[in-house]
């Protein structure tokens, strides 16, 4: 373990340029002299303009918060009606029936590359807990996998992992513009972690990439608008001239998470065009959006978390607009997470669970989708099975244009009805403990109740709970839903997780910690942007490594 935090001694001669990190003997090469100028230089050339698009997201929020709703951009009509196509996808992009997403964790990227699956998304963001060890060691472990020198054996159980000699096209998903590098600042200020992950991903493994016969490959999340997606643009142009590389080298997936980006897929595709691989369907996160953006209006509240489903009208318009951009663009219109993982000591309970999955990817399928998205190896299978039925040899469905759809923007707001249930009150709490715990331990990928939860599941179950007391709701038994009650659950729910987790490993965990922020998210005066913003700080002082423990 690495011993202390301090500057790295490499960077001496760099002005401005500061590791207020542990200097591991691992991270010397990937932290290279070259490696943290380059991205350096990028946050000098954007940083300015990101912290710029961040402030616009609050002043639309106020606007929402007045009363305004979303809808399409006036000023942009005639590019949503106009012929253009984004550009050519490279070959081993063309079939993305099933993807398979994770954390960088050694175990995880060898056996997600050995899935069977079409694609890997290798995740620096919600399902990965962004401690710097996590965050260093994935970069190594990718540029392992990628150079294929990543075998090694579990000193625990003796198992051996190796590639096979087929594996999944690799693409790389880092953090949000909302989020920051605190263990590396540059001119005094921390990075953007989306320079940072994006940055020494690509300086390190873009050339190697295509010499092997691939490319550097990104999804990029939590975009609200078009105009964050050309700042993306145009750090793809910078980087791609430093390092000599052709414009169009990189190309980049968005997820369509947040409510304000499904009134702008097409502004989004056409800013990315030169560098876009299409768009995916992040559900979880668009609930999440959805109730975060809406926060302040009492007809925007959502039923249980378990009740709002793909097939409620908001969802559904959304896939399928998705899918008719896309499509018109000549873009990948990718569908959303399948959480299911297998129940091994109940054979009914895998059935249900394993034909959940089953019917949500033939819906996609049906709908036009050109692929999916599943959490575990044992899905591939079920997942690719529905998109084979629907497109035979085809490796794509860009042929389908759905052009029967034809989305209003009352469609993406219509407010699904349904109950508040007392179950559903105390799956919020139960499941935003066990997530924000294994968070503060550093695990951002979580199997809770047979599902593998991330991020997203714990920024729904807070964001809900924050609006229920905002707006006095009640549940369906009448009973009002107010802070009393909502913390007389939360130490019930407490208490079940002990009893469940036993003694021993709940006093060895972060559990009263993981309560102490829950509750603080839900019954602050104001909706806190993310949950992981707080949850980041709360890290860096577990591990000591906070920016003020540095040595300048």
């Amino acid at each position: 373990a690495p011993d202390q935090f301090m500057p790295h001694s490499s960077l001496s001669a760099q002005a401005g340029i500061e590791i207020r990190a542990a200097r591991g003997e691992d991270f010397a090469a990937i932290l290279s002299q070259e490696a943290l100028a380059f991205i350096a230089g990028l946050e000098r050339q954007f940083g300015a303009r990101r912290i710029e698009l961040l402030n616009l997201r609050r002043q639309r929020q106020s606007q929402l918060d007045a009363g305004q709703r979303p809808d399409f951009l006036e000023h942009t009509s005639e590019l949503r009606t106009s012929d253009w196509k984004i550009g050519p996808v490279p070959t081993d992009l063309h079939k993305r029936q099933v993807e398979i997403t994770g954390p960088v964790d050694r175990k995880m990227v060898v056996n997600a590359l050995n899935s069977g699956a079409d694609t890997f998304m290798a995740d620096f963001e919600d399902s990965n807990s962004p401690t710097w060890e996590n965050n260093i060691h994935g970069q190594i472990n990718l540029r392992d996998a990628i150079r294929r020198q990543i075998d090694f054996t579990l000193p625990a159980t003796g198992k051996s992992y190796k590639l096979a000699d087929e594996t999944a096209t690799l693409l790389v998903r880092p953090r949000g513009w909302h989020l920051e590098e605190q263990h590396m600042t540059v001119d005094g200020s921390p990075i953007s972690a989306s320079l940072f992950d994006f940055g020494l991903f690509f300086f390190h493994n873009a050339a190697e990439l295509l010499q092997r016969g691939s490319g550097p490959y990104f999804y990029l999340p939590k975009l609200e608008s078009h105009l964050e997606a050309r700042l993306w643009n145009d750090v793809f142009l910078a980087a791609q001239k430093q390092l000599g590389l052709p414009t169009g080298t990189i190309k980049a997936t968005v997820l369509i998470e947040t409510i304000l980006a499904s009134f702008e897929m097409h502004e989004i595709l056409y800013e990315l065009r030169e560098h876009s691989a299409g768009l995916n369907c992040g559900r979880w996160d668009y609930i999440f959006s959805f109730i975060k953006r809406f926060r302040k209006d009492a007809g925007c509240m959502l039923p249980d978390r378990s009740l709002v489903g793909m097939d409620a009208h908001f969802l559904s318009s959304y896939s399928q607009l998705l899918i008719q951009t896309c499509h018109k663009r000549g873009a990948h219109a990718m569908g959303g997470m399948a959480a299911q993982i297998p129940i091994k000591n109940d054979a009914e309970a895998n059935r249900v669970a394993l034909e959940k999955v089953r019917k949500d990817k033939q819906r996609e399928a049906r709908a036009g989708h050109d692929g999916t998205w599943v959490a575990h190896p044992a899905l591939v299978s079920i997942a690719r099975e529905q998109f084979e039925l629907v497109l035979g040899d085809k490796p794509n469905q860009l042929d389908v244009a759905r052009e029967d759809v034809h989305v209003q923007a009352e469609d993406l707001l219509r407010v699904p009805s349904g109950p508040i249930t007392e179950a559903g009150l105390r799956q919020n709490l139960n499941v935003g403990i066990q997530y924000v715990e294994a968070w503060l331990r550093g695990v951002g990928c979580v199997p809770i109740n047979h599902l593998m939860e991330d991020a997203a599941t714990a920024e729904i179950s807070r964001t809900q709970i924050w609006q229920w007391l905002q707006h006095s709701a009640k549940l369906d038994n009448g009973t009002a839903i107010d802070t009393d009650l909502v913390l007389r659950y939360l130490r019930e729910e407490l208490g079940k997780i002990e009893t469940e987790q036993g003694s021993e490993r709940f006093a060895g965990g972060r559990f009263q910690a993981a309560a102490a922020l829950f509750e603080q998210l839900m019954t602050s005066e104001e909706l806190e942007e993310f949950l992981t913003l707080p949850a980041y700080q709360a890290i860096l002082s577990i591990s000591g490594s906070t920016p003020s423990d540095s040595t300048n």
